[in-house]
């Protein structure tokens, strides 16, 4: 393996003249944003749960109906099936808010630090710490895949 190829590609290379500071605070704040992207994925596993669970209503309404509960079943029917989850608002309308709101904010602010400070490059405080953490010349240890030949 050559010597340049034993280091990371140049995306996951600091530029010259970043602080340690710098890669601190970038590192941050996509720790940051990988928390939003976690709690966006459950977000959408509330969207698809409550809109799943609103669609098994319809067999408990005709469940109870065939037992001869009527009043339960039109309960159901009327005050829970279709129900908004937040005032006014299905968990549809819930997650375009969010997508649309708070990430798509949060995705910008990243993308505007990261573009001013790195020149877009992402991951550059765990590409440090993975030189920091791995054993050159090692297999399984490649700073970046090896092309195949």
């Amino acid at each position: 393996m050559g010597q340049q190829s034993d280091r990371p590609d140049a995306q996951h290379r600091r530029p010259p003249g970043v602080s340690d500071e710098t890669i601190a605070a970038l590192g941050k704040l996509s720790e940051a944003l990988e928390c939003v992207e976690r709690a966006r994925g459950h977000l959408y596993s509330l969207h698809q749960l409550i809109g799943h669970a609103d669609l098994m209503l319809d067999d408990a309404v005709e469940q109870f109906h065939a037992a001869g509960h009527h009043q339960i079943a039109e309960r159901i029917a009327t005050e829970l099936r279709g129900r908004n989850v937040i005032a006014g608002r299905w968990t549809f309308q819930i997650v375009e808010d969010f997508d649309d709101g708070y990430h798509a904010v949060f995705r910008e602010v990243d993308q505007h630090a990261r573009d001013e400070l790195v020149g877009g490059r992402r991951h550059l405080y765990e590409a440090e710490m993975k030189e920091r953490r791995r054993s050159r010349g090692r297999p399984g240890h490649e700073a970046r895949p090896v092309s195949g030949g």
